[in-house]
């Protein structure tokens, strides 16, 4: 066998193989089975929380342990080497499958010939006969009930719905593009999360995950202008809110708004969430000095609601201070002496005496918690499962031919649809009806 014919004998095997509906339908349900496992097991968790929820003995199934579970990348499912190509080959086999079975059915469609014979309407579905009949009367028929007509003096050919032949290739393409919108999400998306101070200016660092591909932006940057939080009349958070400034590499803004939760900031295809808050430091005088800042640390309370709590010195030489514990930005701070007794409260921008020291709060500062994510597959998802919802009603639509012949003084009328068969058979039915009542008693107008 020569290279050519040898290529071309396995080239159509290989599409055979991958176009076979049984290959299709086995890969969609392991990639089924594996974004259930991608979406019951926390994805990107550190690794003590999988050794803490997925120990070794007694393991989950009597298998499924944290070193399983890493091993095969079930911490990561839709970024592991496997799942990936699994969406190759199923969008190699929608394509195969597109190409071997869908494309000639719709030329097949498009193809078409007169019937010449009377025994051919006896093969067809639908067909009878209306002596006396008029061909171009039984033309004017078909084309007001949507039909395409050709014919000639003795012979008929409409058809109508070529758009149900053309919907399972409008699925398939949008498939296509949803999987092609996955796979250029995992190897190119990221995510990040950043917690900045109010009036801090940052480039996104912090990644949560990543695609091999993934490229953070380097030539623009976030300015926090302010951030703050809006409190019920309970003293509930109420929202909180980020007033953001995109700026390139000059430091020129070149976007703004204010985000808040369900409410994003898009910029260069990245999208900046509203997320999270915390409390980043405090500001204060003591005595005539300038505005002094110290930074705040969450303290761990076991889950009893969230304090930030930082130490301040009276004295110079760090001997004495007392201790600072805020639990929200209203303003408010508690004060204890450095035995933990409760000494007094303080609102921003009112003074106290304490240790023979003037301690006036001027501010809390608020920090802005971003989740920071990145999906260049977004665009594609979109637009295929726009595709999807319009393949699908295309493909409901119902494609219908039907033949005419005129001979010996009869006219042959026969038809058949791939589905609403009971609505052709009415449509059919009614058209030739309709010719018997014009048909001349003697002669046929051709």
């Amino acid at each position: 066998m020569t290279p050519a014919p040898f290529l071309q004998y396995w080239w159509r095997r290989s599409l055979s193989l991958l176009g076979d509906l049984r290959l299709a339908i086995l890969l969609l349900l392991i990639i089924a089975l594996a974004s259930i496992a991608g979406t019951v097991i926390e994805q990107g968790q550190p690794l003590s929380f999988y050794q803490t929820n997925y120990p070794e003995n007694p393991a989950l199934f009597g298998f499924l342990s944290w070193r399983v579970l890493l091993a095969i990348g079930l911490d990561h499912v839709y970024r592991t080497a496997w799942y990936l190509t699994l969406l190759v080959l199923f969008g190699a086999s929608l394509v195969a499958c597109t190409v071997t079975r869908q494309v000639p059915a719709l030329k097949s469609a498009q193809r078409w010939q007169y019937y010449c014979e009377p025994r051919q309407f006896g093969k067809l579905a639908l067909s009878t006969t209306v002596p006396h009949g008029s061909l171009r009367t039984l033309a004017a028929a078909l084309s007001q009930n949507g039909y395409r007509v050709w014919y000639t003096d003795n012979q008929l050919y409409a058809r109508k719905g070529i758009a149900g032949r053309i919907g399972p290739i409008v699925v398939h393409a949008s498939m296509i593009l949803i999987l092609l919108g996955g796979i250029l999400g995992s190897l190119t998306g990221f995510m990040a999360q950043e917690l900045v101070p109010s009036g801090s200016t940052f480039h996104i660092q912090h990644l949560i995950q990543a695609g091999p591909l993934a490229h953070l932006p380097e030539n623009w940057s976030v300015k926090v202008n302010r951030f703050w939080i809006d409190y019920t009349p309970a003293g509930d958070i109420d929202q909180f809110y980020s007033d953001l400034s995109v700026l390139d590499a000059t430091g020129t803004e070149v976007k703004r708004g204010t985000i808040h939760v369900n409410q994003p900031l898009k910029y260069a295809g990245v999208t900046l969430y509203q997320a999270d808050w915390s409390i980043a430091a405090v500001r204060f005088r003591l005595n005539q000095s300038p505005v002094l800042q110290l930074p705040m640390a969450q303290l761990n309370t076991e889950g009893k609601g969230r304090l930030w709590g930082t130490w301040i010195p009276t004295k110079p030489d760090l001997s004495a201070g007392i201790s600072l514990i805020a639990r929200d930005l209203q303003g408010t701070v508690l004060i204890y002496g450095a035995d933990g007794e409760f000494l007094t409260s303080l609102r921003q921008g009112m003074s106290t005496q304490i240790n023979n020291v003037t301690l006036t709060l001027t501010e809390l500062v608020g920090s802005t918690g971003l989740q920071i994510k990145s999906d260049p597959g977004i665009p594609l998802f979109y637009a295929g499962f726009a595709f999807l919802m319009a393949g699908v009603i295309m493909s409901y639509v119902s494609h219908s031919q039907v033949w005419g012949l005129f001979t010996e003084e009869t006219l042959y009328v026969g038809g058949r649809t791939n589905r609403a068969q009971l609505a052709f058979e009415q449509e059919l039915v009614a058209i030739a009806a309709a010719l018997q009542t014009q048909a001349p008693p003697q002669t046929a107008e051709r």
